[in-house]
């Protein structure tokens, strides 16, 4: 099997690692979702993750409640470094060269992140697993995910959402009417807010030509249809590419 894309960034939800839970990580899913990432990898797939932290933590959640915004959001990116210690330990159990970088210092526990150092660990095989978002607060995971993804030349966003298999219409939860996208264009999930991501984080894809797929995490064996360039999800793109 030969991949379509030789480069990935995959941005994975706090949420993907809870499972069942209401909170936290569950050591199984975490394995899960090194299987998948293990499976790309084998496919000489070059592969960095951007973790979310909302299983731990959420910045806005608590700024809404008082809680000064900065601080709230500092807080927010520690609990992705939980995260991302998380899925390394899963990924080297699986055999997966792992890196963790942050964009805030964490000497004892990560690298700093540095654009060349992650892009160089990649070409060596490594998966560079990317936590504390941007390092700034007022900034999602959605937004470091697409900077990220620009800053390392990745083919393509991968983002892996928590039983949401794409783009909807609607909440298909609230809307069993709701329709199920195969391919939409950048502005069309901007303009009819379509919640792919965040719209800062949207805008800067389509600034720049970043093609997205949206897809389910549980789904078994998603990452790598994902890479294969078998349809699945919602392809989010540029109108030209759509067309092809």
């Amino acid at each position: 099997m030969a991949a379509k894309y030789g480069r990935v960034l995959l941005k994975l939800s706090g949420e993907a690692l809870m499972g069942g839970a209401s909170y936290g990580i569950d050591p199984s899913v975490a394995k899960a979702v090194a299987r998948q990432i293990r499976r790309i990898v084998e496919l000489e797939v070059q592969v960095a993750v951007v973790v979310g932290g909302g299983n731990i933590w959420r910045g806005l959640a608590a700024s809404s409640k008082g809680m000064d915004r900065s601080t709230a959001d500092y807080m927010g990116m520690v609990a992705t470094v939980l995260n991302a210690l998380a899925l390394q330990d899963a990924l080297e159990k699986a055999s997966v060269h792992t890196r963790v970088m942050t964009a805030i210092q964490m000497h004892e526990v990560a690298e700093p992140y540095i654009r060349r150092r992650a892009i160089r660990h990649m070409e060596k095989g490594r998966v560079v697993i990317l936590a504390a978002g941007t390092g700034n607060p007022y900034f999602t995971t959605d937004t470091a995910a697409a900077l990220r993804a620009l800053e390392l030349d990745a083919d393509v966003l991968l983002m892996g959402k928590n039983g949401v298999d794409g783009v909807y219409s609607d909440d298909p939860n609230l809307n069993p009417r709701a329709e199920r996208y195969a391919r939409v264009s950048h502005q069309e999930a901007l303009q009819r807010n379509l919640r792919v991501m965040d719209a800062s984080a949207l805008a800067l894809c389509r600034d720049n030509d970043l093609a997205i797929i949206v897809f389910d995490m549980n789904d078994e064996g998603a990452i790598q249809r994902a890479v294969l360039g078998e349809p699945i999800g919602t392809l989010v793109a540029a109108t030209d590419a759509l067309v092809e």
